[in-house]
């Protein structure tokens, strides 16, 4: 019996010391995107390089441009260019392919690169977020992309 008051004992302490780490943890995980949140505004109107990851291989930056794009800061709104590999994706949109096909949806317009390229809007760095694309067969594809790694462009 007074085994089992000690166990019960250690037990309590053990739930009390994991209850602390936990609440440790979730306080860690809480600054590191704080400071993430911080670093992003820090982030000072500009240009840098930028790495544009997608979720698939057929939709991805140019070779040649070694999967990067470059990110422009003007008062505090990201745009990243990203030059394509052809001429196949007609348009992107930032969002998903079903709001891409609603009425009124502002459809980004391809720059040509030699390939087409695209100024895609950033909502945020080291998130995903939502491009649709409609390829040359008129079909609406989603897709999530991400922007990483800033470097600022030396002048």
């Amino acid at each position: 019996m007074i085994a089992s008051v000690f166990t019960g004992c250690g037990n309590s302490a053990e739930t009390k010391d994991s209850g602390k780490a936990q609440t440790e943890q979730a306080a860690t995980k809480e600054d590191s995107a704080d400071k993430a949140d911080e670093e992003q505004a820090a982030l000072e109107d500009g240009t840098y390089t930028a790495e544009f990851k997608t979720d698939s291989s057929m939709f991805h930056v140019n070779e040649a441009m070694d999967g990067k794009g470059t990110l422009t800061v003007e008062d505090g709104k990201m745009t990243i260019h990203i030059s394509l590999v052809s001429k196949n994706i007609v348009n992107l949109f930032e969002g998903t392919a079903e709001d891409a096909q609603k009425d009124g949806a502002e459809l980004l317009q391809p720059t040509t690169d030699e390939v087409y390229g695209f100024d895609v809007p950033v909502p945020a760095l080291d998130k995903e977020f939502d491009l649709a694309l409609i390829g040359k067969k008129g079909t609406w594809y989603d897709h999530k992309v991400s922007v990483t790694n800033p470097v600022e462009v030396e002048e």
